[in-house]
């Protein structure tokens, strides 16, 4: 009973220590927000295109993003990516999506193997995930994988980093464009919808940080900007 106590009290003792650590918060009137209505941008940054937003708010969470404009582009910022990888970590065995594109970027890959949606239980002895995106939200930049549409969501969950490839015109500003485009696409929306904003992050009772535990601990995202600029619909861009 002792040993329970004690190791209560030294929990304890260590919420409060980090509590005092963390800066004081002075409270602030906030003003009522109603509805946001369809042509409301985020306030600031109008003048912001959806793809600079998204690489600004992905990069300020820990993710990497390059922007490519067409598919060989895209093939050869891979290879890059993965080239990279081995020079600091293994990066052997690459797993893929069943998305068409994806094998065709990665053929070229210097790897030992690559293996399209391998099975569950070996899924954790692959080095990368590669999948592509089926939406983006730019004000968070956020990954949005629906898994009605392709093979993807334990690739790009299980292996220690994900490559992910969007493209450019399917970034949205918010949330509820995302799932507004997601609805237009089908009669029923999938199962399930993964939500991916940088790498994966958990905090135990303590609050410490710790990334990678459970999902990747490194997201480099690919924006494949290869369609010609016309004006967005009202809600779904920032023009």
């Amino acid at each position: 009973m002792d040993l329970i106590t004690n190791a209560r009290q030294e929990i304890m003792h260590s919420i409060r220590a980090h509590l005092a650590e963390s800066a004081r918060v002075t409270p602030a009137h906030a003003e009522t927000v109603f509805a946001r209505t369809e042509n409301v941008n985020v306030s600031g940054d109008a003048h912001i295109s959806p793809v600079k937003m998204f690489r600004e708010r992905l990069e300020s969470v820990g993710g990497h993003c390059t922007v490519v404009h067409d598919e060989l582009e895209a093939a050869r910022a891979l290879t890059q990516i993965i080239s990279e990888l081995q020079n600091r970590v293994p990066a052997k065995r690459i797993a893929l999506s069943d998305a068409p594109l994806v094998a065709e970027l990665a053929r070229g890959l210097p790897v030992e193997e690559l293996q399209i949606c391998p099975p569950i239980s070996d899924l954790f002895s692959y080095d990368v995930g590669v999948t592509m995106t089926q939406a983006a939200i730019a004000e968070t930049g956020t990954l949005v994988l629906e898994s009605e549409r392709e093979r993807h969501r334990l690739v790009s969950l299980l292996p220690p980093v994900h490559v992910a490839i969007v493209r450019s015109d399917d970034i949205c500003l918010t949330i509820g464009d995302a799932l507004k485009q997601l609805r237009g696409r089908e009669a029923e929306m999938s199962r399930a919808i993964t939500f991916i904003t940088g790498p994966s992050r958990t905090a135990d009772i303590e609050l410490t940080l710790t990334v990678g535990v459970h999902g990747p601990k490194e997201l480099y995202v690919i924006v494949l900007d290869d369609y010609v600029f016309t004006p967005c619909p009202p809600g779904r861009g920032l023009g």
